[in-house]
């Protein structure tokens, strides 16, 4: 049984529609992925189920009291200004007293009365574990200070404070539109882990390949303003989307054979004469609206022409960089060579950008040198993108690098035809920048870098915002692309497929090289963190053996009553350290709370040291 349908939704932008007539339901549990190109009004149907637009046709229906979470890509935060005030919603009980908690144990001055009530009312309600579920979601999102004000926050930082709210607040449907954009990969797979827990329902829109394939149970496809439904999973969509596109094919190259048939006999009938069929004469014209409009979907290539490369493309040596005191590379080099196909991978804020930076010379080492080749050519594609003027047409955008570009087979084609092929109908080349969708915008900075022949490419998290047939053209462009390629992205699926080696960016300020695509290396890691596991079970099963022979082995006197001596002191002060912790459980008075947290640091670095000389001794040999 549906817990949310739609019946019959239809909505326009300006004087189009992006869709009419699109009815589905969605069950408990079910966890929908809606694909399509960009502007075929997939945030728009998004915003729509969730409260947020109204429909022009049609109506979404909901069971009663239903709650609805929505995550859109640019957040709006109303008149919250701080992150304190914004993830903690007001009307749930337990996250008020978690809220004022917060509050008032990073003041200045602490009111010992409210704080004894607040920690009274806290454990009354056991909010303590609810705390620490917020504190993990919050942490895992790279959100710590809940004083911040979100006017100082990046764009980024504030999709991932959305999104943590949302996560937080646990609402019956998920509507998530790109939850993946600005989140690292592993901060992407422990979402996955936390979005297929405990029968969530989610409606989705993602580029992400990997993620779609991990999270979705059914895919929507919404293309041409009809929807198309593929239940499993995103490879198994891949597939049906194939049969369907060969049937199509067949039946419009079938109609239009018979069109043409029907045309000739049309033309044939004398004007004067009105023996002529009815039902074939109805048939024909609704044979010509049913082929009218419709494309051949013939594949699409991009392949433009690269500068010439010389010999020395880019030398790193010895480089340094830090801010404000804190190592972000140290000593790192590496000479760049032709082929190279090289992903940079790593959590957010472990220097990845900087890197960029550095090589495209917008900043300066602080140790060290970058030397670039004379014929290196950089296309520096920024997840930021750039600035496009508004008021002015998509066509004159591209004209202003150039009427005519040289394709790598050495063709000529007009700016026109290269928008055509990068999926801008003449339509949308004619129209203005102000009527793109921001996955379109993200397409079109895209070609004006391409245009420029460079012969090293950096995409800096090139898949933000891109519909997955953009992103298949782009990977098929990239795959045939001779120059340097230097890729940051948190699209496991696009380094698998475009990288052979890896820069490593961790909390270290060593950058580490590794040969191979991000799953070798993730199955590498895996291993590696299995094999560590067994060492140590083994080291701990080996010194439980040698304990035990230890034990029977005679020491001198003051040996054997030294371990007399920790075998009871070592649990009086592990009894001791349990009830301490009980006892602070039970207070609420700050000083007291701070006392015996000390006494409980002090007693466990004490039971630290008596036991590794209880080891020490069980382990000697006479």
């Amino acid at each position: 049984m549906s817990i949310l349908s739609t019946e019959k939704l239809g909505h326009t932008y300006g004087d189009r529609w992006l869709f009419q007539d699109v009815s589905f339901g969605v069950r408990q549990g079910d966890r929908v992925a809606l694909v399509g190109a960009n502007g075929t009004g997939k945030s728009t149907l998004l915003k729509i189920i969730a409260g947020k637009e109204e429909a022009k046709q049609g109506k979404v229906v909901t069971e009663r009291d239903l709650s609805i979470g929505y995550l859109d890509q640019n957040p709006d935060f109303q008149s919250f200004s701080d992150i304190n005030s914004f993830v903690f919603n007001a009307e749930n009980e337990q996250q008020k007293l978690i809220s004022q908690y917060e509050r008032l144990i990073n003041s200045d001055t602490i009111d010992e009365k409210k704080l004894t009530d607040i920690t009274d009312k806290l454990s009354a309600s056991n909010a303590w574990e609810y705390e620490y579920q917020i504190k993990t979601i919050l942490g895992r999102l790279g959100i710590t200070d809940l004083n911040q004000k979100i006017e100082n926050l990046s764009g980024g930082q504030q999709k991932r404070l959305a999104l943590a709210r949302l996560l937080i607040n646990e609402p019956d449907v998920y509507i998530l539109d790109e939850p993946t954009n600005h989140l690292d990969i592993e901060t992407i797979e422990w979402l996955e882990t936390l979005l297929t827990s405990n029968q969530k329902t989610i409606i989705f829109v993602s580029h992400d390949r990997y993620f779609l394939n991990n999270i979705c149970t059914e895919i929507r496809e919404l293309e041409d303003g009809v929807i198309y439904t593929h239940h499993g999973k995103y490879d198994q969509f891949l597939q049906s989307k194939a049969e369907r596109e060969t049937t199509e094919a067949l039946t419009l190259q079938k109609n239009r054979n018979l069109l043409k048939k029907e045309l000739e006999w049309m033309r044939r009938q004398p004007q004067a004469r009105g023996t002529k069929s009815k039902a074939r004469i109805e048939a024909f014209y609704d044979l010509e609206d049913s082929t009218r409009n419709k494309k051949s979907q013939d594949p699409l290539k991009l392949s433009v022409e690269i500068s010439r490369q010389g010999g020395k493309i880019l030398e790193i040596e010895n480089v340094y960089k830090s801010f404000g005191g804190r190592h972000i590379i140290n000593g790192f080099n590496y000479v760049f060579k032709k082929g190279d196909r090289i992903g940079l991978a790593g959590r957010n804020g472990t220097g990845k950008s900087t890197f960029l930076n550095l090589i495209t010379e917008e900043l300066q080492p602080d140790q060290g040198s970058i030397s670039v080749g004379m014929t290196t050519v950089f296309g520096y594609y920024h997840q930021l993108g750039l600035q496009l003027p508004e008021e002015v047409r998509v066509i004159d955008i591209v004209k202003r690098v150039g009427e005519f570009i040289k394709m790598g087979n050495g063709e000529e084609i007009s700016a026109s035809q290269l928008l055509t092929r990068f999926l801008f109908p003449p339509e949308k080349q004619y129209g203005f920048v102000n009527k793109l969708s921001g996955g379109e915008r993200k397409r079109l900075q895209l070609l004006q870098i391409l245009m420029r022949n460079p012969n090293f490419l950096i995409l800096d998290e090139p898949s933000n915002d891109l519909d997955i047939n953009t992103l298949n053209i782009l990977e098929e462009f990239l795959e045939l692309y001779e120059g340097v390629l230097l890729l940051v992205s948190h699209d496991r699926y696009l380094l698998d497929k475009l990288t052979d080696q890896l820069f490593i960016f961790t909390e270290s300020p060593e950058i580490q090289i590794y040969n191979g695509n991000y799953s070798d290396f993730k199955s590498e890691q895996l291993l590696q963190e299995k094999s560590e596991k067994t060492e140590k079970r083994k080291a701990t099963e080996s010194h439980q053996e040698k304990a035990a022979i230890g034990s029977q082995q005679k020491r001198t006197f003051k040996e054997k009553k030294e371990l007399e001596s920790l075998e009871l002191s070592i649990p009086e002060i592990d009894s001791e350290i349990k009830r301490l912790t009980k006892e602070m459980n039970e207070i609420s008075d700050h000083e007291a709370l701070m006392k015996l947290a000390d006494e409980i640091k002090n007693l466990t670095v004490q039971l630290s040291v008596k036991e590794d000389r209880w080891i020490e001794l069980i382990d000697k040999e006479n």
